[in-house]
This record gives C-alpha cells, structure tokens and sequence, in this order.
C-alpha cells in the first residue's frame, strides 16, 4: 500500500515540473514577442522600459530553473523510496507464500463477485483427493454424497452471513479432510488439511457410529417387515426389544404395551425348556405349536445366546409343512403320469441307484419287479440286460458300458441309437438331473422307422405316379419356392430339371418361360396366389394361349400348409375340337332360324288357300246352293273338318314362330273365370260328348275375375283340355279347378287316362313331339309347347304331375304381378328349357 502511495506522490512531482517549465516557455515566448512588436512602434526613448521588461523575464526565468530544479530533486527522492518499498513488499510476499506452501493444505477463497481463486495446493496424502487443479470445486466428484452436501451448505452459509465452520469431511476412498471457513474483508476462504492426531481418531469413531448406527437401523427395519416374530431378551428373561410381527403375534396394540406389560409368545413351560438349552450355551430349535393371530399353527422356535442376550424368532412352518405335502403328492401324480406314457423312464440318483422306473421301462425291458425295487444301479442294471441278450452287441462291453455310465458326469445330454438283437430299435436319451442324478428315457422307435420307411416308398410311388401324368404339377411353399414337381411341368414349359431340382423362385420361373409363354397376366395371376399371406386364399384357374398358338389351363389350389398346388393342362387338342363343335352348333342354329322362317312363311302361304277351301266347304254345305244328299254332306263336313284342324295347326305354327320371332303381343284384360272356362270348354264340347266324358268344373269361393290376355288364357285351356280328351278312356271325367293363393290365379286340369310315362314326361313340352300312348290322340305336338311359352309370357309357370295308367295333372299360374306389370320379361331359351317366348303386352282399353 506505501508502494502504491509513493509512486502516486512521484508522478504527481513529475506532473508539476513539467506544467511549470511549459509556463516558463510560454513567458519567456510572450515577453520576446511583445518586446520586438514595442521595438517597431516606440522610439529610443522607451529603453527604460525595455529594460524593466529583460529584466523581469530573466527573474521569471532564474525563478522557473529554480522550481524546475526542485521539482527534479523531489521525483529523484519518491522513486528511490518506492523503489525500496517494491523490493521490501517483494521480499514479504516471497516470505508470505514460502509460509503458505510450507503447510500441507488446499487454500481458496471468493472475492466479492463470487469467483474462485486456487492460492495453495500442497496437500497431496490424502486418498480420493483430485490431481487436476479445475476439479478442486468439483466437490461431488471426489467426496462423498454426504459430506459434499454437507460442505455445499456450510460454502452457502458463509457466502450468506459470514458464518465460520470448521467440519471433517470424507473422500470416495474413504480418507478424512478438515475444511474450515472463514471472511475476511469481503472475501471467503476456504482451506482444507488433512486431519491428524485426535481428529483423526475422532473421525474414524464418528464414521464407526454412524456404520453401527445405519447398520442397526437396516437390522431393526429389516426385522420389522419380515413376517415372523423377533424378540431379544436379557438373560434373566425380560423382553428387551420386539418386532412389528410379535406384536401382531400376541394382539398386542403396540410395542410399548408388550415391552411394558412383558407380554410372552411362548407360554411358562416352553420357556423353561428354551432357557435350559440355553443355559449350556447351545442355541435352541425346536417345532412348537403355539397360538399365533388366535390361530394355532406350527413353528420352528430358534433361540440363540449372544453374550448378555438371547435372540429369538419363530418361523411359520405350516406352508412349509402343507407345500411338502403338496409337493410329495405332486411326485406320486407325476409317477402316475409317467405310468401311462408309452415311452420307458428310469431315474437313478446321484449314486446312480434307480429310484424310479414306470410301467412302460418294465414292459420294453423285462426284468424281475422285485430286483427292480432293490434299488440297483446302472451297471448292475445294464449287465443284467446284457445277460439276458437285451443289448446291442458291441466289440468292447466295459468301454460302451462306462460310456453310458458317465452320461451324469459329463453334465450333458446323452443320445444313442441300440439295435437290439431281436430287430428293435431304441433311441436312448439321458438328461442330467439337478441333484446330480441321470434320468434315462427309452423309446421304442421300430414302428416310427418302418412307418417312415413305409412314408418313404408312398412318396416314391405318387412322385412315380405324378411323373406318369400328362397334366403338370407344381408345388410352391409359402415362401415361393418350388417344393414339388414333375416331369409333366418340366416338359409343358420346357424347362431345365437340374434347375428346377434347386427348388428355384416363382419369378425365376416366370422368367425362365418367357421365351416360351408370353401371357404375363395369367403367371402374374399365379404369383399372386402363391405369394400372397392372406387366412382365405381362393382357388384360381384360367387359361393361356402360347406364342406357337397352343393352349394351357391352369389352376390354383392352396395347401393346407400354406403352399399352393398349381396344375397345367395342355387343352390344344380339346380346344380344337371345341371350336369344331362350336361352330358346328352355329351352323345348326342358323339352319334352324332358316327352318322356323321356312315354317312360317310356308304356313302363312298355306293359310290363304286353306281359308278359301274351309269358306267354299261352308257356302257348298249352304241350302242355297242346291240341296246335297248325305254323302256329298258327309264330304263336305270331312272337308270342313279337315281344313279347321289344318287351320289350327297352321294358327299355332304362325303363334309359335311370333313368340320366336318376340313380335307376340299381350293384352291386359280383366277375364271372368266362369267364362274363360266355359268358352275353353266349348271347343272340346263335341269331343267330350263323342267319348261320354263328363267335365267337373270347379272355381273357389270369391274367385271371379283376374288380369291376363283372355285369347290366350283361352287358348291355353282348351289346349290342356283338348290334351285330357285325347288321352282320357270312354267314359271317363276331366276336371278343371281354379282358386286363387297368395300371389296367383292357378287352373288345373286332371285326366283319368293313360298317363305319361316318366321317361318321356321330359319331352311332352318340345315341339313337334307327339305320343299317343295308346289312345285315339293324334296331333301334331304343338299345343302343350305353345300353352307353356304362353303361360311363361305371364310371367307364371305351367307344371305337369303324370303316372302311367292313373292320369296326368297340369297346373298353370297366372300371377297378379301381371296385372301391375308395363312390359313383359321374356324369359330366356336357357331358362325355360325350350325355345323361350317373348312379346309385349298392350293395353286395352
């Protein structure tokens, strides 16, 4: 601090000399300057002036040197004195730090903007102590979590108030430092040293309590929440310290009640026997059955002198007791189980003495059941199979033998494969067991081998089998590779067998037979199927068309096992045919388009004449021509005859070829039943008549009228009618019905004549189909095919229900969906069987 005085006191004196001799200049400049400008301006006269002034600029002058002088001599003094004060305070900093570093310690202190400044770094036999200076501060790293926290308060503290502290505080490795902290001048210090003498042997009891302490602490917590009973006493018997569970143990409400009142777990007469072992200085155990929880169960009572105090416990062992006996039973349920197993288990223990056998090792081996229950060992066990020439036959006995015997040494599993020497074959297992035991398991596996041999000569014999068919066959796994093939597949697609045997990708193959097949939708198709993970695969199938014009059908087929079968066909020659006899059947339809309009026109060129023959036969039968005797009348009504039955197979020619043609037209009329009826009957009048036929008709209550063509509901009744006459017997009844159900107007007409057979009752409907079975009905076959297409063109149904020799049932529908239709559907040839009426319904008025 002088120092730093004294060098402001010499640049002060420097200041002033420097500022004095300026202003000496400056008079020295002014009064020459004046002087020559008075020198041009004055006369002679003036030299006294003059005179005074010189003078008065030399005294200015003596007067600065003089300051000047002084000035000099006063810096030449401060610097000498400051130099001297730098070398004194030098020699005391040197003195000072040579004191501070000749201490062993740490030393640091915070000025007032909180920054720390390492200033000694001497203490280096401390363990745990950092080697880097920056990691000094880093406390956290180097002390323990405890004294770190505890050194963090005390910095804080300080920083806060000021407040000293001196504390001991312990590294990671377990070694001692004194900290002590002071302020001084708006600073805080801290110093750290190691602790010696007292202190040291302080700190090692204070960390010795505080283990003991921590120790005891863990102990009594971990006794409180263990689920048995524990309790010291001294050794006169008073219960000094108890645990959470005897509390609960003897219903007490707290620890205090049983420390205060001495409540016991164990009544007087289990006591003395306790303390009388004890008393020899030998610990107590014993199962006792006390009253725990007002529940007596069992426990083992442990009791064990430690100096002046005896440490009890009781420890339930009524689970133990009940999970033995669970576990015994277990063992005998398991011993029963391996009974039924068909695979023969034998345990030897770790003696290797056999303490279980089932009944399947006693059938596969037979051997005496009572020497088995003597517990013998392996080797006595093998040698007795081997006498018995139950063994496969080896060129060294003891070698194989002890092979076999060191399988619970070795620690791992044993399997070995025996050919008896009469023709079985046993797979032989052996698994160590965890009380060192062995546990050898023997399976007869003759049946499994010849099952596989016989699997084995199947596979052989369907690959033979898939080899000698035309078709391909090709099995994909799921992963897309060829599982499967045969010599079909190869040929088909012309393909590399020794390619095809590396179970290659589908898109290897698809690659591979694009030189040949360029159908990449239908191979893409077959991808998909194969490739695809989904639950519900579906079958697919289709057809390829080659380059060379060849065709292949393929189809699709998944597996059980996720892999797909896909098949080739080659359909070349099929197909040929096939569109051979497909066009064939184009040229027999057009010959029959060109029949029906043969027919049509032809019958509608017969018509003309035919009209003209039936009106001549009607004007020539007329009395107003002339009068006829019975034979030209006899001709004429023949004529007549003739030409309407002509005519009538000529009208349903023409009917039957507008229904093809789709140019028949309905109309909607409201029909009265009785009428309908009666005027369909007209028409057959005279037939039925000839043959003494009587007609019962019968219409259902408040059936009356429906909605139809009435011409053509006409024309169907008379030509079921007109059927039943011809094939009815002399004598017999038709009977026609009508009643109405839920969506329909139904008419039936039933016969007592022939009947139809079953055979034929297929054909009755096609045209120009005619059997007459017998009676006197001779027709051209149209009437009952026209009737069904114009029942059809209703949009009902016309159902026959025939047996031979006991008549014929035909029921027609008319629905009532007709009456609301606007157009009618024209089935089509497929669906009606036989060539399919159309037309369109009109209106009336």
């Amino acid at each position: 601090m002088r120092s730093i005085v004294l060098k402001s006191r010499a640049r002060n004196a420097r200041n002033e000399l420097v500022m004095l001799l300026l202003a000496s200049l400056g008079a020295v400049a002014a009064l020459t300057a004046a002087a020559v400008r008075q020198e041009t301006t004055t006369s002679i006269g003036l030299g006294i002036e003059k005179a005074l002034l010189i003078f008065a600029i030399t005294s200015v002058a003596l007067l600065a040197s003089v300051l000047v002088w002084r000035a000099v001599r006063v810096a030449r003094l401060l610097s000498k004195r400051s130099r001297d004060e730098n070398a004194e305070l030098r020699r005391a900093l040197a003195m000072a730090e040579s004191v501070i570093q000749s201490e062993p310690h740490i030393l640091l202190y915070w000025d007032t903007e909180h920054t720390a400044h390492l200033v000694a770094q001497t203490l280096t036999n401390v363990a745990g102590l950092p080697v880097r200076r920056e990691d000094i501060l880093r406390f956290g790293q180097w002390l323990e979590p405890r004294s770190a926290a505890q050194l963090k308060d005390c910095l804080d503290t300080l920083f806060q108030t000021g407040k000293s502290f001196n504390i001991i505080v312990r590294t990671t490795a377990a070694d001692h430092i004194e900290a002590e902290g002071r302020a001084t001048t708006g600073r805080a210090i801290l110093r750290l040293s190691e602790v010696a003498g007292y202190k040291r042997d302080l700190a090692r009891i204070i960390d010795q309590h505080q283990w003991l302490a921590r120790d005891i602490r863990s102990m009594r917590a971990l006794l409180n929440a263990i689920p048995m009973p524990v309790w010291l006493k001294t050794r006169d018997g008073r219960i000094t310290w108890i645990n959470k569970a005897y509390v609960q143990a003897v219903d007490a409400e707290s620890e205090d009640q049983v420390l205060s009142r001495q409540i016991e777990l164990l009544d007087s007469r289990e006591r003395q026997c306790a303390l009388k072992s004890i008393a020899t200085g030998q610990e107590f155990r014993q199962r006792m059955q006390i009253v725990v929880g007002a529940e007596r169960k069992a426990h083992d009572i442990i009791m064990l002198p430690l100096g002046d105090t005896i440490v009890g416990t009781a420890m339930d062992v009524a689970a133990i007791a009940t999970a033995q006996g669970e576990l015994e039973r277990q063992i005998m349920a398991y011993d029963r189980t391996l009974d039924h197993v068909a695979t023969g288990v034998a345990m030897f223990d770790k003696d290797q003495q056999l303490k279980f056998h089932n009944e399947a090792f006693a059938r596969l081996w037979p051997l005496d059941d009572e020497w088995l229950g003597s517990s013998p060992t392996a080797s006595n066990v093998l040698d007795r199979l081997r006498e018995r020439s139950l063994l496969p036959e080896t060129p060294n006995y003891r070698e194989w033998k002890s092979r076999i015997l060191s399988a619970n040494i070795a620690g791992a599993e044993f399997e070995d494969w025996w050919l008896l020497p009469d023709g079985r074959i046993i797979h032989v297992r052996a698994e160590q067991q965890p009380d060192n035991g062995v546990t050898f398991i023997f399976s007869d596996e003759s049946e499994k081998l010849a099952l596989e041999s016989r699997y084995n000569a199947l596979i052989n014999v369907q690959r033979e089998t898939l080899d000698s068919l035309k078709e391909g066959v090709a099995v994909f796994a799921m992963d897309g590779r060829l599982k499967l093939h045969n010599s079909s597949f190869a040929s088909i697609w012309r393909l590399d067998r020794d390619n095809l045997n590396k179970a290659p990708f589908i898109d290897e193959i698809i690659a591979d037979v694009a030189h040949v097949d360029d159908e990449k939708a239908a191979w893409g198709s077959i991808r998909d199927v194969v490739t695809s993970y989904l639950d519900t695969r579906q079958q697919r199938a289709g057809q390829m068309v080659r380059a060379e014009m060849s065709v292949v059908d393929y189809a699709t087929t998944p597996l059980p096992d996720g892999g797909t079968l896909v098949t080739f066909a080659d359909v070349t020659v099929s197909k040929r045919y096939e569109r051979a006899l497909v066009e064939r059947n184009e040229a027999l339809e057009v010959a029959d388009r060109l029949k029906n309009q043969f027919i049509g026109h032809v019958s509608y060129e017969l018509r003309t004449p035919l009209t003209n023959i039936i009106g001549f036969s009607d004007l020539l039968s007329n009395a107003i021509v002339g009068p006829l005797n019975d034979k030209q009348r006899g001709y004429l009504n023949h004529i007549a005859s003739s030409s309407r039955t002509l005519l009538a197979i000529i009208d349903d020619i023409l009917d039957l070829a507008t229904i093809d043609a789709g140019a028949l037209e309905l109309r909607r009329d409201t029909i009265n039943v009785a009428n309908v009826i009666d005027a369909a009957i007209e028409g057959i009048r005279d037939r039925a008549a000839s043959s003494s036929l009587t007609i019962d008709i019968g219409i259902e209550d408040g059936v009356q009228t429906f909605v139809a063509d009435e011409q053509r509901v006409r024309q169907v009744l008379y030509n079921l009618l007109s059927n039943a006459v011809g094939f009815s017997h002399d004598g017999g009844t038709i009977r026609i019905t009508c009643w109405h159900d839920t969506q329909a107007t139904v008419f039936e007409v039933e016969d007592e004549g022939v009947g139809i057979p079953e055979d034929q009752q297929a054909q009755i409907f096609d045209r120009f189909v005619s059997h007459s079975q017998g009676s006197r009905h001779r027709g051209a076959g149209l009437g009952l095919s026209i009737s069904r297409n114009l029942v059809e063109l209703h949009g009902g149904t016309l159902d026959l229900h025939s047996t031979k020799g006991e008549g014929t049932r035909i029921r027609v529908r008319f629905p009532d969906a007709f009456a609301g239709s606007a157009t009618v559907n024209t089935p089509s040839a497929e669906a009606t069987g036989s060539n399919a009426p159309s037309g369109r319904l009109i209106n009336a008025g």
